[in-house]
């Protein structure tokens, strides 16, 4: 009976050490180690970016294809993505379905970026100048 009682006891003082060991917050620091040269890659990027015309603007293509499927396409997108009016294109022979009008590749990259979700084929472009 003694040795049921004592395991028993020596379990019920470890549980609540360990319990106790747990109350009791650590502090720390955490160092983010970066290199300066993709500060002044962003800021590259940026300004060139910044340069460009209204006219050479990103867009993102969501579908080719026929006009059924195309307006089907449209229809999803605008539920889906209010940020961005979808227009409809034609280009012979094919119907498609553009949408955005990004001033940078970066911006356009992070819409993108959710919109593959729905349409994973869906890419960016710059439109040809008419």
């Amino acid at each position: 009976m003694k040795v049921l009682n004592s395991k028993a006891i020596l379990f019920t003082v470890s549980i609540l050490a360990f319990s106790n060991s747990n109350l009791f917050a650590q502090d720390g620091t955490v160092t983010i180690n970066e290199d300066p040269k993709i500060k002044e890659l962003l800021a590259l990027k940026k300004e060139i970016n910044s340069n460009e015309t209204d006219s050479e603007r990103y867009k993102i293509q969501v579908y080719s294809g026929n006009r059924n499927g195309a307006q089907t396409a449209q229809k999803e997108f605008s539920e889906v993505y209010r940020s961005w009016h979808p227009t409809l294109q034609f280009e012979a022979p094919n119907f498609k379905v553009w949408a955005g009008n990004f001033r940078t590749r970066l911006e356009a990259d992070r819409a993108l970026k959710s919109i593959k979700k729905t349409f994973p084929s869906a890419f960016i472009f710059k439109p040809k100048k008419s």
